[in-house]
């Protein structure tokens, strides 16, 4: 058996983040435990089952919008609150236990429960629906908070005192309060219900906590999931998300067993962080997804005999795209880790390109959802447009100025700097679908672009040569962003260069499909399994 540990957490703490329906998603959801759940679940590698350490109510709901909701799991917060309940259950809020001659006012993002003229309760929803949340009025202030689990029963209840929250109740699905966790961090175990359930396929075992009180969370998740380890197998594999939540407990539960660690993007401060790098050298293998991250774990001295391996996160699928159907050449620019001298110079030199080429137009893409975000990009190109003697008008949302719709179309400035702010994996596959080409200035291009730009043939301009860039097939490599007209030119303004740049870009998409990284990871899980080892990759074992 293969066991997940994902690390989906929110910020700092044990819980999960779920957010309620009409707040923007600051970030993706999507991350390297997600696809490859999502490669092992369609293309049966080999059994699995994800081990979660933190209180996710909402899970279901979390797995359905992934594609992984049939994933097989086991919760440490389920052991914790004795939850026996897979399925979800269909929940109202009017169901629940109102007071008599209770009001409903329906808002467009929450229902408010009115008693007596005053607020007494405000009733939060999900993206799907269900109320997750019911906040609890007393003379204008928050007094409780009810947490709702998608299976249908109060899982969390918080009790506020002067506004700030004292302490939070983790319940059964029967309504017994087992853990008590107070705002100092310190946890206390109900001592009418000391248990903790640990359900197997071979059965379900009540175990008594060994402590009346924690000193935090982070002690009973250990606990707890130290006793769920006794019921698996020496031959089990643990492939663990590195993440600085759950790394130090991982490191110390998972002490001679068969760990993978997974380094995934920016997500872990590796290269001076000694604790860290120790923790990894623990494991019998370290999957990276990039090559960035293989250069800095293969510079860590402690790390040296390691097994490091490449195995991005992402297959290249073929998608012809719709760039060549639009009447416009759209140069996508990543944005969000160009110093302030690049962005200067790449809108410096784009905005040349422009002039030149009437029908190209540029998208700044961020992964950034602020709501200032777009105004702030906007904003930086035109005083660099307005320095380097081009309108100002070229970098604006369009149709904001209502005279601006009173001028005849060929009295119009053109909008020709666009921002796309793309948080989740479909927003940004939407995006890239109409790009010609992409041109990516930052020290370490964006893995995610990378490939989709590959199963879309779509050219690159990178600062330097990647696995899914050969410089001269499927782009180029540029030094000197005072060439970027002429690169630019090569691509757009010749459709010979063009589809030669596709079908390489085909040609190299079809060593990193689906099966491409299905063998790899039958590899590297094999190698761990038997102890043997490690071709797959960029590196083995020394």
């Amino acid at each position: 058996m293969l066991y997940f540990i994902p690390a989906w957490y929110l910020q700092d703490e044990w819980k999960e983040s779920e957010q309620l329906w009409y707040r923007r998603r600051m970030r993706t959801e999507t991350d390297d435990t997600v696809k490859q759940i999502q490669l092992f679940q369609r293309n049966d590698v080999c059994a699995y089952q994800i081990l979660l350490l933190s209180y996710a109510p909402n899970l279901r709901h979390f797995l359905h919008r992934q594609s992984a909701f049939r994933a097989p799991y086991w919760s440490v917060f389920d052991a914790i609150q004795e939850v026996r309940r897979k399925k979800q259950a269909v929940l109202s809020f009017h169901n629940l236990n109102w007071p008599k001659n209770i009001e409903f006012v329906y808002t467009p993002f929450s229902v408010i429960a009115m008693l007596n003229r005053e607020k007494y309760a405000n009733v939060e929803f999900g993206e799907y629906g269900n109320p997750i949340q019911v906040d609890l009025y007393r003379n204008g202030q928050i007094y409780r908070q009810n947490i709702y689990d998608d299976r249908g029963f109060v899982s969390c209840t918080s009790f506020y005192e002067n506004g700030q929250k004292a302490y939070e109740q983790y319940l059964t699905d029967k309504g017994v309060w087992k853990l008590c966790h107070f705002a100092d961090g310190h946890v206390v175990v109900n001592p009418r219900s000391d248990q903790y359930l640990i359900r197997t396929q071979r059965g379900e075992h009540s175990i008594p906590f060994l402590k009346a009180s924690y000193a935090s969370m982070e002690e009973v998740v250990e606990e707890v999931f130290g006793a769920f380890l006794r019921t698996t197998q020496n031959a089990d594999i643990f492939c663990a998300a590195a993440h600085g939540q759950h790394l130090a407990l991982i490191d110390r539960k998972l002490a001679g067993r068969k760990t993978i660690f997974s380094v995934f993007g920016k997500r872990l401060q590796i290269a001076d962080n000694p604790a860290v790098v120790q923790a990894l050298s623990h494991g019998n293998c370290i999957i990276v997804d990039s090559e960035d991250n293989l250069q800095i774990l293969s510079s860590q001295k402690e790390l040296e005999a390691a097994a490091i391996v490449n195995i991005p996160p992402y297959d290249t699928r073929l998608d012809r795209g719709i760039s060549m159907q639009l009447s416009v050449q759209k140069i996508l620019l990543p944005v969000d880790y160009l110093t302030a001298e690049t962005m200067e110079a790449a809108v410096k030199y784009l905005a040349a390109y422009l002039k030149e080429n009437t029908d190209a137009r540029v998208h700044l893409f961020t992964r950034n959802a602020a709501f200032d975000r777009e105004e702030f990009l906007l904003k930086q190109v035109r005083r660099i447009l307005e320095n380097n003697g081009h309108p100002q008008e070229w970098a604006r949302k369009e149709n904001t100025d209502k005279s601006e719709l009173l001028l005849d179309e060929e009295d119009q400035i053109p909008v020709l700097f666009v921002v796309e702010q793309c948080v989740d994996e479909l927003s940004a596959n939407k995006c890239i679908r109409e790009q010609r080409i992409l041109v990516d200035l930052s020290d370490t291009p964006d893995l995610f672009l990378q490939i989709s730009c590959v199963g879309m043939g779509i050219p690159q301009i990178l600062r330097i040569a990647t696995q899914y860039m050969c410089p001269g097939k499927n782009g180029r490599v540029i030094r000197d962003i005072s060439r970027l007209g002429e690169y630019l030119r090569f691509y757009l303004e010749s459709l010979a260069n063009w589809n030669e740049a596709m079908i390489h870009s085909y040609e190299l998409g079809k060593t990193h499909t689906a099966q491409y990284l299905v063998e790899q990871w039958k590899e590297v899980v094999d190698s761990v399994g038997n102890r043997t080892d490690i071709a797959a990759g960029n590196r083995g074992f020394q």
